[in-house]
C-alpha cells in the first residue's frame, strides 16, 4: 500500500532532477503495470509534456522506431537489460539527438552496458536509479560521469529527497566505509506494508532505530551494499 504523498515526493523530484519540462516528451515502453511506468507517464503529464505510447508486445523494437523518427525526448527509462538489447537495434548515425536523458533502473547496472552511449552520445545524460516497489520506484540515484568506471557495477548514488539510506549489520549498526552490510531505506516513500500480510509487513518494515518519532520505520532491502569513499 503506497501513501500518496511518498508517489508525490518522487514525482517533484524526478520532475526537477530529470528536467522533464526540456525535450520533445517521453514514450512510455513498459507495462502500465510496472512500477517503474510512473516515472515515463506521469512526470511528463505533470508538466504538460508529450507522452508517446508504445505497444507493450514489441517494446524494445518499437521504441528503437520511436527513437529513430523523433528526436530529443526529454528521457527514455529503460531497464539494463532492455539496453542491452536496444544498443544492438539502434543505428549509431544521430544516436546523440534522440534522447536528452537515459534512465536505467529495475537491475544492476553495469559499465559494460553504457560503451555505446559512451561512444555514440557522449553528451547524452544517463543515470542509474535504484529502488524498491517498497519505496515508490526511485529512492536514489547515480549520474553517471566520464569518470564511472566503464566495467562492473554501477554505483546506485544518493538518497532522493526526503529519503535516507543506510547500511547496517546484523545488529542495525551502521558498518563503516567499504564495509559490506544490508540497505535500509527511510523517508516518507515508504509504503504503509504489504495488503493483508502483518507478518510480513512486521517483518520488512521495521522501528527506525535511529529515529525516536512515534511510527517512523525503516524498509529492509535485502540488498548488499557497501559506503564509498565519497
Amino acid at each position: 500500500a503506497i501513501a500518496h504523498r511518498g508517489l508525490i515526493n518522487y514525482l517533484v523530484w524526478s520532475i526537477q532532477t530529470y528536467a522533464v519540462v526540456k525535450g520533445n516528451g517521453v514514450p512510455v515502453n513498459s507495462s502500465i503495470s510496472f512500477d517503474a511506468t510512473i516515472t515515463s507517464l506521469f512526470s511528463p503529464l505533470l508538466v504538460g509534456q508529450k507522452v508517446v505510447m508504445l505497444p507493450e508486445n514489441e517494446q524494445i523494437e518499437a521504441l528503437c522506431t520511436a527513437l529513430s523518427f523523433n528526436s530529443n525526448f526529454s528521457f527514455v527509462k529503460i531497464t539494463p537489460a532492455h539496453l542491452d538489447i536496444l544498443n544492438q537495434l539502434l543505428p549509431t548515425k544521430d544516436v546523440g539527438t534522440q534522447t536528452r536523458l537515459l534512465i536505467l533502473g529495475g537491475e544492476a547496472l553495469l559499465g559494460e552496458s553504457l560503451t555505446f552511449w559512451r561512444n555514440y552520445a557522449p553528451d547524452t545524460r544517463v543515470i542509474n536509479e535504484y529502488g524498491p516497489t517498497e519505496t515508490v520506484v526511485g529512492c536514489c540515484a547515480y549520474e553517471v560521469t566520464p569518470q564511472t568506471s566503464q566495467s562492473g557495477a554501477v554505483p546506485i548514488g544518493r538518497p532522493i529527497a526526503n529519503t535516507q539510506l543506510y547500511i547496517l549489520d546484523s545488529s542495525l549498526q551502521p558498518v563503516p566505509i567499504g564495509v559490506i552490510g544490508e540497505l535500509y531505506i527511510g523517508g516518507i516513500g515508504l509504503a504503509r506494508g504489504y495488503l493483508n500480510c502483518p507478518d510480513l509487513t512486521a517483518e520488512k518494515f521495521i522501528p527506525h532505530p535511529f529515529d525516536n518519532e512515534a511510527g517512523s520505520r525503516l524498509y529492509k532491502t535485502g540488498d548488499l551494499a557497501r559506503y564509498l569513499s565519497d
